[in-house]
Parts: C-alpha cells; sequence; structure tokens
C-alpha cells in the first residue's frame, strides 16, 4: 500500500468504529432502551415503511438479512414493546409489522442522533469541501456496494 491508500484505510476504521461508538453511547445515556445497534437499526427500518406497516420479507430484503433472523428479531422487539404485529388487511395469512409508540419514540432519537452529527460535520465545510466529500463518499459506497454484492469493478 502506498502512503495515501494506508492513510485511507487508517481513516475508514476510524471512520466507522467512530460511528459505532457514538451509537453504543447514545444507546448508553438512555438508560431505560434496553436495545441493541441492530435492534435500533430494525426499527429504523420498519420506521421507513408505509404507516400500515410492513412485511417480514420487506424487512429482510431491506436489511438482507433471513427470515428466520428478522421473524425472531421481530418478535423479541414486539415483546419488549418496541414492534406491533397486525394481521395484513389484504392477506389475512400474512403480519403487518409496525412501530409502537415507545418504538416511535427510539426511531426519532436515532433520527435526531444522526441529524446532529451530519450538521456537526457540515457546518464547518465550504460548498466545495461538501461537494468533494460528497462526491468521495458516493464513490466509496458505489465501490462497497459492489464490493458487497461480490461483483468486480
Amino acid at each position: 500500500m502506498d502512503r495515501f491508500e494506508e492513510h485511507l484505510n487508517e481513516l475508514l476504521v476510524s471512520l466507522y468504529r467512530s460511528v459505532e461508538k457514538m451509537e453504543e453511547s447514545m444507546l448508553k445515556s438512555a438508560k431505560s432502551l434496553d436495545l441493541s445497534i441492530s435492534e435500533i437499526h430494525l426499527l429504523e427500518a420498519v420506521g421507513k415503511c408505509s404507516p400500515q406497516g410492513c412485511g417480514i420479507s420487506d424487512l429482510s430484503q431491506a436489511l438482507e438479512i433471513s427470515l428466520p433472523s428478522v421473524t425472531i428479531a421481530v418478535n423479541k422487539l414486539v415483546t419488549k414493546g418496541y414492534l406491533r404485529k397486525d394481521k395484513s388487511p389484504s392477506d389475512g395469512r400474512s403480519v403487518c409489522i409496525s412501530l409502537t409508540e415507545r418504538g416511535a419514540k427510539v426511531d426519532k432519537i436515532h433520527q435526531y442522533f444522526h441529524k446532529k452529527m451530519v450538521s456537526s460535520i457540515a457546518k464547518d465545510l465550504s460548498e466545495e469541501e461538501k461537494q468533494a466529500l460528497t462526491s468521495g463518499m458516493e464513490k466509496l459506497s458505489e465501490f462497497f456496494e459492489y464490493k458487497r454484492k461480490g461483483m468486480k469493478l
């Protein structure tokens, strides 16, 4: 690796760890929450669904995890009082998953956390720096998406 690649690697690892640690700190500061980061991300995915909710398969696809794993996680969050399962109005054999009031509150807190993080980063950047950062992040995102799907660049 050349100097740039080493530095980029260090930055990527550091950024990943920092965001992860910040989310963990947010969870610890809200002592009443009995949730993991992955459970919060599941609540986030449900929050992005229509007001009527979404199905287990929709969540499985959105989060790219198996149906059985989503089912277990959803059932756990229903028991904890963050999600609700209702029969689908269009197909009585399937269920619609939606946020409870408690789940919606956690989702809003998580959204606020991300909004504050992003606005804190953006506030000290010039328009040129914002465009360069966005362009670079889009290229990184595209790279990781291709790699994740097993494609070669």
